[in-house]
């Protein structure tokens, strides 16, 4: 791999290899345009005013990176790690899939246990504009309360009202149509994407093939 930098090239097995040998500060102002940098481990790199335009960063990991000046126009950062990284207000803002203000309609997948293995069912979810709620850098979101709107089969067919469905990853929080669900240690930290809050897809086809 060569990596063109302000201050030559540098060329190595992978990025990685390439970090190690000189150090995480090695890249700023690099020409990182269109590389493939999927599950690569950058944390900690300083890439302030490096060219990532198109770059392939999905499942990166980018813990603590600092990308402030960075150009990350078109690049993809689905699944990708940026806890503690410095990133540009304008990318913030591009990996956001939510409204900041306003009721948003949520879908997700839960259970009922009428049969065995449990049937999945279709949760229609109404987000208040007062429920926390964020994504990280993928499709699936977190918020901290939700109104059920109904239970739906996969098809779309509505349930019996007095069914009640229960989450997947922990079967004492359940959903019943006209009920409205809270979490209470919902993490504000919008990069852990699986951390405690009401998992959801903003459509509702995500949901059912979840």
């Amino acid at each position: 791999m060569k990596i063109v930098t302000p201050n030559g090239i540098l060329e190595g097995k992978n990025i990685e290899t390439i970090l190690k040998q000189y150090g995480h500060d090695c890249l700023r102002g690099a020409d990182l345009w269109g590389a493939d940098l999927r599950g690569a481990d950058l944390s900690g790199a300083d890439l302030r005013g490096a060219d990532l335009r198109g770059a392939d960063l999905s499942g990166a990991n980018l813990r603590g990176a600092d990308l402030s000046g960075a150009d990350l126009w078109g690049a993809n950062l689905r699944g990708a790690d940026l806890w503690g990284a410095n990133l540009p207000e304008l990318t913030i803002a591009k990996t956001s899939i939510l409204p900041d203000e306003g009721d948003i309609i949520g879908w997700k997948k839960a259970y009922v246990d009428d049969i065995m293995p449990p049937r999945p069912v279709i949760v229609k979810l109404l987000i208040p504009a007062d429920a926390q709620r964020s994504n990280a850098t993928g499709r699936k979101c977190r918020a901290s309360k939700a109104r059920v709107l109904d239970l739906q089969d996969k098809q779309g067919n509505g349930l019996p009202p007095d069914t009640t469905a229960y989450s997947g990853h922990d079967t004492d929080f359940t959903y019943k149509k006209g009920e409205t669900v809270h979490v209470e240690d919902f993490d504000t930290n919008r990069w852990n994407e699986c951390a405690p809050g009401i998992h959801f897809f903003i459509t509702r086809i995500e949901a059912v093939e979840y």
